[in-house]
């Protein structure tokens, strides 16, 4: 074991087992085998309910109806709802006996296309989607303004009901589906077959841990992640990548790249032409990207601060080392750029000047409104996590999928099902969805520091989280920031990462906001048909401007943010001078790119 290593190990036990105060009593002797065995018990039950408390189930629901049943006016309003709705489906149904083509009662959601298929028009099945919405609508009303209820209760008792409304949606249904029907009828019922063989290869490649059918047409190294480069350096957490340039002169300012570790990192190297990596590197810029190691139940006491210090700062004094260059531009993505800002932030305190602008994409530095993710963060849900993490040493990445899929499920459950078991088709695989399939694993430690500190309370924006035992505060990063939100973001809704404007005191915040998710918004190449962007720049002593009115007054534009982005990091950068070396003598390559541990399972 390196000294480096032995280093790690001892901070690592020192922060996992402090000395209890002395005040603190001593347990009884029965203490330690009973905590072992409500661990136990809860940790196993986690895996049967991927990973969702029913404590934090039932509670929120037994509140709702407590609050309900001392709501008389509530439950008079929602009796005449019931009434009129039952009343607008009645006319409905007379006027679609006479005039089919009568227009329907209630409208879908814009996102909600799954009755959009002209089927769905037809006698009767107008009349079951139209009833099925009009229930739903209800739904909505009888968990909504509940006097007394509080609103994050009230969100996950709405988020819930909506889950299982959505699982008994009539399109869920063979026999009420009509798309299904006549797929049967015309294929003698061959879709339901191929759909039966479609469900097994799925489960079987599930349980076995395979990839999903079509990922083998995709492999690292060859299709994915395929951008030039050498492995400069490595220790326990992370392998840094620099990139091969493909111009004679380069901007001096080097790009440090932090990814999530939720995620691997060649989604910003995704293949070729599809790659931020191979773009960045294309317009002139020396490119470094961290690619985090994929941890396993010895890696269980490695901390949130284990995280800061072995990849973003570790990766700067290489990556300034190599260039010889005193500033690096620094980009973040998702849970990388909350770790980036927390490093930014600890840098600026300390008088530490490295970083020459901080750009994060679909990152948050405040939780407060951070989206439906919310709904699987509270006491209940982050103790419930912790037993299941603590069992097993991490958070898997079948477990942390479930919950994102939740997020989303008539996109990626109920249609899934739809479409690949009950119609009997298959989706094409595609570069992002097979990295959408190589998952990852949360340390144990590092996961409930993040949880706790960042999701439930909200250290970081409140002036209380600790680096080097010392808080730190995001308004003390006062160098250039460029914040990138998606408009359909699950994870990081681009209204929660604008709060950047409320938090720095930043010379500048240029704020970019591009349609698309998470992932598919920021894989975002030029020719990518169909994007668009609005941005603007506030500087500071200018009056704060709220999301909707930055929306409105923000400046359009056709076509991928990439160019626009490229556009700003050159105005924060110096002049061009000849590239660096592949590495030094301090820091020779290792091996090429993407180096081994992108390859961990």
């Amino acid at each position: 074991m390196t000294e480096e290593s032995r280093t790690i190990s001892r901070g690592a036990e020192d922060l996992a087992c402090p000395p209890p105060p002395p005040e603190q009593e001593r347990p009884n002797p029965g203490f330690y085998p009973t905590h072992a065995l409500d661990r136990a018990f809860k940790a196993n039950l986690a895996r049967m309910t991927a990973g969702i408390t029913p404590a934090g189930v039932v509670s929120v629901y037994f509140e709702w109806l407590a609050h309900l049943a001392l709501s008389p006016g509530k439950q008079v309003e929602l009796s005449e709802k019931a009434l009129r709705k039952s009343l607008r489906l009645g006319h409905y149904v007379s006027r679609v006996a006479s005039d089919p083509g009568a227009s329907p009662c209630i409208q879908p959601m814009a996102q909600d296309k799954r009755f959009a298929d002209e089927a769905w028009q037809q006698w009767p099945y107008n009349v079951i989607y139209q009833s099925f919405l009009l229930t739903q609508q209800w739904w909505h009303n009888a968990t909504t303004d509940v006097e007394g209820l509080s609103p994050p209760r009230e969100r996950v008792v709405n988020f819930m009901t909506r889950q299982l409304l959505d699982h008994w949606s009539p399109s869920n249904l063979p026999w009420l589906n009509p798309e299904v029907i006549s797929a049967t009828l015309q294929s003698g019922g061959m879709n339901l077959v191929d759909g039966w063989q479609n469900l097994l290869e799925d489960w079987e490649r599930n349980i076995s841990g395979k990839p999903p059918i079509g990922a083998e047409r995709f492999s690292i190294g060859e299709n994915l992640a395929v951008t030039p480069g050498k492995v400069v350096y490595r220790n326990r957490l992370i392998e840094l990548i620099q990139y091969s340039p493909t111009t004679s002169q380069v901007h001096a300012e080097p790009v440090l790249i932090v990814p999530a570790w939720i995620m691997k990192y060649y989604v910003l190297d995704l293949a070729p032409g599809k790659s931020l990596v191979e773009y960045l590197v294309d317009q002139g810029h020396t490119v470094f990207m961290i690619s985090w190691r994929n941890p396993d139940s010895e890696d269980r006491d490695l901390s949130l601060e284990d995280y800061r210090r072995l990849g973003p700062m570790a990766a700067l004094d290489v990556v300034t080392a190599i260039t010889g260059q005193p500033r690096v531009h620094g980009l973040g993505y998702c849970l990388g750029g909350t770790l980036l800002s927390i490093a930014a932030a600890g840098m600026a305190r300390d008088g530490d000047e490295r970083l020459a602008s901080l750009t994060t994409l679909a990152t948050q530095v405040d939780f407060t409104e951070a989206g439906e993710l919310m709904l699987f963060v509270g006491e209940s849900q982050v103790s419930y996590l912790e037993n299941m993490m603590w069992d097993q040493g991490y958070l898997d990445g079948y477990q942390m999928a479930g919950a994102f899929q939740i997020l989303r499920s008539n996109d990626l459950i109920w249609s899934r099902m739809v479409h690949d078991y009950l119609l009997g088709k298959r989706q094409p695989m595609n570069a992002l969805m097979a990295w959408n399939a190589d998952i990852t694993r949360m340390p144990y430690r590092m996961h409930s520091d993040y949880l706790r500190s960042l999701f439930l309370n909200n250290d970081l924006a409140s002036g209380r989280y600790q680096v080097d035992h010392r808080p730190i505060a995001i308004q003390d990063i006062r160098l250039p920031v460029l914040a990138v939100g998606t408009t359909k973001d699950h994870v990081a809704p681009w209204e929660s990462v604008y709060k950047i404007h409320l938090l720095t005191d930043a010379e500048e915040v240029t704020f970019l906001l591009t349609n698309g998710g998470h992932n598919a918004g920021i894989v975002s190449e030029p020719q990518h048909p169909h994007r668009r962007f609005q941005m603007r720049t506030q500087r500071q002593g200018e009056p704060y401007l709220d999301p909707e009115t930055w929306q409105q007054i923000a400046s359009e534009h056709e076509g991928s943010w990439w160019p626009a982005f490229q556009d700003w990091l050159v105005s924060h950068s110096s002049a061009k001078t000849s590239p660096p070396p592949m590495g030094s003598e301090r820091f020779p390559p290792l091996e090429d790119a993407p180096g081994s541990y992108v390859r961990q399972s």
